[in-house]
């Protein structure tokens, strides 16, 4: 139990074999994202039997995240498939016009964002290679300059940093890989390109019409507007998502970790779990080792204490999807335990009140040097709670519900067991045992009993 530290793995073409899923998630994932950008419903569909099934040999709870691509702007078609030159400070339109782009215009397919374009607004193309100033907004015509960039061409994506747009947060597509994706009884979904907390509301709203299932939401932060509303999207959402590929495009790449860490703090004052996204282990695509940039990026997550990072193309397209889990475990076992050993105080930066129950509880187990604490959870709320003030000891969660399991292997220092006898019999002595906690003191958590018993 030397990792706390969760791992969430994006499963694609280099990992979705029974095999190699099977030796990923002995090898440390806790849960599996499926990104909803590639492949039909029912593929996907497929994949959450396997890891259902993988699961149950296993006999290890493994949470399984839906993330649905969200309104992925591009612009239109050019005359030809070249690259088309730009000049600094000349004068780009994007239109509605279908017609084929050429030197001096494009189309630009959205209505919604055309009106929701504004004089002095950015737009930046291919990953922010391309800037471009509007000068000009109609609900038909965008007229624009050119700041940086030396060529375009057709269907590149376009980020809008300084703008609100007026859409849905769910596509046509999202919406029809949302309700297949629901037959499956997913634990989290994961929503692209938050605006605000209505977002979310949205899309809870979705779910809720169509199942009682108890889906929880995740927000990923990839936009300036939802890093100002962060409070209000943390509180709407169950999770974040610190998206930091689109993030860093749309922000100044140099802020992104001050917003980063200032998320976490966020989102652990508000008790959600928090996952930290995007190249960590990047280089690890095409090598067997990582850079010791990425080594250090990895444990950072750990040494902030957020509940998960999370594998993109180093796991879906690399070249040993294995291998980076076991790095990546490897990493973050020795940060968590460096991170326990020399432990951080947290009340300096996080307005978490006295009397706050769960902050009683990690004292307790703190004071009277617990092995573990162990909780008998009917839901998520109380253990994601625990796991919030970052006690450094283990979490025990007792479930008598595999989706409860399921959805507490996203939090941070818990180990979740599905077990109707342990929980019926609220057998906490035999939950440590399960982990190989054979002595010391536990605390008991059982609905509103809180307990201190020593084992034998």
């Amino acid at each position: 139990m030397n990792k706390y530290t969760k791992i969430t793995a994006s499963i694609g073409p280099k990992c979705e074999d029974r095999e190699t899923l099977t030796r990923m998630i002995s090898a440390g994932v806790n849960m599996c994202r499926l990104n909803f950008s590639h492949d039909t419903g029912d593929i996907q569909g497929r994949k959450i039997d396997m890891i259902r099934e993988i699961s149950t040999e296993l006999n290890s709870p493994v949470a399984v995240m839906i993330d649905l691509q969200g309104p992925k702007h591009r612009i239109g078609n050019f005359e030809t498939e070249d690259k088309y030159p730009l000049e600094i400070g000349q004068k780009f339109t994007f239109d509605t016009d279908p017609t084929p782009g050429n030197t001096t215009r494009v189309q630009l397919p959205d209505a919604d964002v055309l009106g929701s374009l504004k004089i002095g607004d950015r737009i930046l193309l291919n990953d922010g290679k391309i800037e471009m100033r509007v000068d000009f907004a109609s609900a038909d015509k965008v007229d624009a300059t050119v700041i940086r960039g030396t060529e375009i061409w057709s269907r590149r994506g376009f980020n809008l940093p300084d703008t609100e747009i007026a859409t849905s947060v769910l596509t046509k597509k999202d919406r029809e890989d949302l309700a297949y994706a629901i037959t499956k009884k997913p634990d989290w979904v994961a929503i692209s390109f938050v605006q605000k907390p209505e977002d979310v509301a949205e899309v809870r709203d979705f779910i809720t019409e169509r199942t009682s299932h108890p889906i929880k939401i995740i927000a990923k932060i990839e936009r300036p507007n939802a890093v100002d509303r962060i409070t209000e999207i943390a509180e709407a959402a169950d999770g974040i998502m610190i998206a930091r590929g689109d993030l860093a495009v749309e922000v100044p790449y140099a802020e992104v970790p001050a917003i980063s860490r200032r998320i976490i703090r966020e989102c652990r004052k508000m008790n959600k779990p928090v996952i930290v996204a995007t190249q960590m282990l990047g280089s690890m695509v095409n090598s067997e080792f990582p850079t010791r940039a990425e080594i250090t990026d990895v444990a950072n997550a750990a040494y902030l204490r957020a509940d998960s990072t999370m594998t993109s193309e180093e796991t879906t397209i690399g070249i040993n999807p294995v291998n980076v889990i076991e790095t990546m475990y490897n990493i973050l076992a020795n940060a968590d335990g460096d991170a326990i050993a020399n432990p951080y105080d947290w009340s300096r930066v996080e307005n978490i009140p006295e009397n706050d129950w769960s902050r009683s509880v990690a004292s307790m187990a703190y004071l009277n040097k617990a092995s573990a604490i162990v909780v008998f959870a009917r839901d998520t709320i109380a253990t994601t709670q625990i796991s919030c003030r970052k006690p450094d000891i283990p979490v025990i969660a007792v479930c008598n519900e595999s989706v409860i399991a399921n959805q507490l292997c996203l939090a941070r220092g818990v180990f979740p067991i599905y077990d109707t006898e342990l929980f019926g019999m609220r057998d906490a002595f035999n939950a440590a045992r399960h982990f190989n906690i054979n002595s010391g003191k536990l605390v008991i958590v059982d609905e509103e009993k809180i307990s201190l018993r020593t084992l034998d």
